[in-house]
C-alpha cells in the first residue's frame, strides 16, 4: 500500500511528532511506502511530493512546526464545492496520479470538513485532529493544546511577580477565536483572578467589582486572563488593550496589558502531546490498513478511537457554563465576568 500524509490549517506543536507517528508504523508495521505531501492541500493539486523514509523521519520528534509546510485550504475548498465538476474531477485526478490508497490529513476544524467533502468524492481519507485551541468536535483533546497550555501558564505566572511589585492588574490575551479552552485551562493553572471566554461574554460591572473587592481586601494586584475572541464593542480593538483601558479608567487603577500571541503556537511540543500525535498516528495507519476511511481519530474517555468524519465536519468544541473547570473556578471565588 501507499499512504500520503500533509498537514493543513494553522502551525502547532506535535505536527512533526504526529507525521512521525504515521510513517515509522506505516513503514516498519505494515511495510507501506510513504510520502509527504508538501504546503497542505494546494501540494496535493501540484503533486507536489516527497518519499518518507524510516530514516527521514528520524530526528523529528521534538521539533516544532511541519516538515511538510502548511497553508489554509480555503482555495482549495472553493474547487471541491465549486458548481463546476471541472474542479473535483482535478482533485481526483491528482489523488488517484500519486496511486495513493490512503490519505492522512492532519488539521483542525477546516481541514476535517475539508477532508470530508474529498471522502465525498470517494477518496480514501483518514483525519487526525490538531489545534491549540482544542475546539476540534468530536474529540476530547487534540494535539497542541497541551504545549500551548504550558507557554501560557508559564506567562501568567511570570506576570504575577511584576504586578504584585508594582500593584497593578495585569490582562493578558490568549489565543481562541472561538473557543477559550487556553485560557480556561492557563487562567486557572495560572492562578488568573478573572477569566473572560467568548463562549460567556462578559458583564464588565462583574468584573470592576471584583477588581474592587479584592483591593478592598488587601490583595494588591489582580491577574485578568481574556481569550483574543471575545466581542468587544470596537472589533478592530485588542481585547486585551480595550480591557486594559477600560479596567483603569473605571477603578483608577494602572493597568496593563500582555499579548502573548504567536509564541502560544511555536517551540517544541511538550511530552504529552508528543505521546498524543505518536498514538494519533499511529491509530490512523491501523484505519488505512483496515480500509476504514472517512473517519477521524480522536481521544475519547482515554482512549484513542476515532469518529465519523461526517458527525464532526463543521462543529466546533466550545466550553459550556458546566465545565468541570468553570463550575470548580467559580466554587472557588474566581469570576468569568458574569453573574
Amino acid at each position: 500500500m501507499k499512504i500520503g500524509i500533509l498537514s493543513s490549517g494553522g502551525d502547532c506543536p506535535g505536527i512533526n511528532a504526529t507525521i512521525r507517528g504515521v510513517g515509522k508504523t506505516a513503514i516498519n508495521h505494515y511495510g507501506m511506502e510513504v510520502i509527504g505531501i508538501l504546503n497542505g492541500f494546494s501540494g496535493l493539486l501540484y503533486k507536489d511530493v516527497v518519499e518518507l523514509t524510516d530514516s527521514s523521519l528520524s530526528g523529528i520528534l521534538n521539533l516544532g512546526g511541519t516538515i511538510l509546510g502548511t497553508t489554509r485550504e480555503k482555495v482549495f475548498r472553493k474547487m471541491i464545492t465549486s458548481p463546476d465538476e471541472k474542479d473535483r474531477e482535478q482533485i481526483k485526478r491528482c489523488y488517484h496520479e500519486l496511486n495513493l490508497d490512503g490519505l492522512v490529513c492532519i488539521g483542525g476544524n477546516g481541514t476535517q470538513l475539508t477532508t470530508w467533502m474529498l471522502s465525498q468524492l470517494g477518496l480514501n481519507v483518514v483525519g487526525i485532529p490538531k489545534t491549540i485551541d482544542n475546539d476540534v468536535y468530536g474529540t476530547d483533546i487534540t494535539f497542541g493544546f497541551d504545549s500551548a497550555v504550558n507557554i501560557a501558564t508559564e506567562a501568567i505566572d511570570r506576570l504575577h511577580s511584576t504586578a504584585s511589585s508594582h500593584r497593578r492588574v495585569m490582562v493578558i490575551e490568549l489565543m481562541g477565536h472561538h473557543a477559550g479552552w487556553i485560557t480556561l485551562y492557563a487562567g486557572m493553572a495560572g492562578g488568573a483572578d478573572i477569566i473572560l471566554l467568548p463562549e460567556l461574554g462578559y458583564d464588565m460591572e462583574v468584573i470592576l467589582e471584583k477588581i474592587k473587592k479584592r483591593m478592598e481586601v488587601g490583595k494588591a494586584y489582580s491577574i485578568v486572563a481574556v481569550a483574543e475572541g471575545i466581542k468587544i464593542p470596537k472589533s478592530k480593538e485588542r481585547p486585551a488593550m480595550f480591557f486594559a483601558r477600560e479596567i483603569e479608567k473605571l477603578t483608577g487603577f494602572e493597568t496593563r496589558e500582555t499579548v502573548l500571541g504567536y509564541i502560544q503556537r511555536g517551540g517544541s511540543p511538550s511530552p504529552y502531546d508528543r505521546n498524543l500525535g505518536t498514538l494519533f498516528g499511529g491509530h490512523a495507519v491501523q484505519l488505512i490498513h483496515e480500509k476504514k476511511f472517512g473517519r477521524m481519530v480522536a481521544k475519547i474517555r482515554n482512549e484513542i478511537t476515532d469518529v465519523p468524519l461526517k458527525d464532526v465536519a463543521g462543529k466546533l468544541r466550545l466550553v459550556t457554563p458546566d465545565t468541570p473547570l468553570v463550575v470548580q473556578g467559580k466554587k472557588m471565588g474566581i469570576s468569568f465576568g458574569i453573574r
